[in-house]
C-alpha cells in the first residue's frame, strides 16, 4: 500500500489544539508551592525566571536557585500554569490534606526537550484507517486475492 498511495495521504491529519496535561501536586503548609527546572539531560537550570500564571493573568515571578529550585507562597487550591525558559506545565493544586494519593510533592518543569509521545504509532494507525483510499485498498485487497486463489485452483 506504501508503494501505491503517496505518502501525503497516508500521512497524520493536523488535529486541534490538544488539551494540557493536568498534574496533580499538593501545596505544603502555608500553601507553598515548591519545584525544580532542569534540563532534558537532567541537570538543574540555575537562575531561571519562573512565571505563575491563573489563565491569562501573571501571579507571580520567581527566580530558581542553583540547584533549579523555586517556590511560590500563599497559593489557594486551583489549576495553574508554571512557565521557565521553554518549558510549560499545567497544575491542579491541592491543600496536602485534601489532595489524591498520585499527587505529586511538587512541581518539576523540563526545558529544551522535544516531547515525543508513544501513543504517536495508534494515532498514525487511526489516521490512515480514517483515510477512504486506504480502506477502499484494504477492501479491493480482501477480495481480490480470495478471488485469484479460488480461480487459480479451479481452472488449471
Amino acid at each position: 500500500m506504501g508503494f501505491c498511495l503517496p505518502q501525503a495521504a497516508m500521512a497524520e491529519a493536523p488535529s486541534a489544539k490538544q488539551a494540557p496535561v493536568i498534574v496533580d501536586v499538593a501545596l505544603r503548609d502555608g500553601g507553598v508551592l515548591v519545584g525544580q527546572v532542569v534540563h532534558a539531560q537532567g541537570y538543574p537550570l540555575a537562575k531561571a525566571p519562573v512565571v505563575l500564571r491563573s489563565g491569562d493573568q501573571q501571579l507571580a515571578l520567581s527566580k530558581t536557585d542553583a540547584a533549579g529550585l523555586f517556590a511560590f507562597r500563599g497559593l489557594r487550591s486551583g489549576v495553574y500554569q508554571v512557565a521557565a525558559a521553554n518549558g510549560q506545565q499545567t497544575y491542579r493544586l491541592w491543600p496536602q490534606k485534601a489532595a489524591p494519593p498520585s499527587a505529586k510533592p511538587g512541581a518539576l518543569i523540563v526545558v529544551g526537550k522535544d516531547t515525543i509521545r508513544a501513543q504517536r504509532a495508534a494515532r498514525t494507525f487511526r489516521n490512515m484507517m480514517a483515510n477512504p483510499w486506504v480502506v477502499g485498498g484494504i477492501i479491493a485487497v480482501a477480495v481480490a486475492v480470495p478471488v485469484a486463489i479460488h480461480n487459480a485452483d479451479s481452472g488449471s
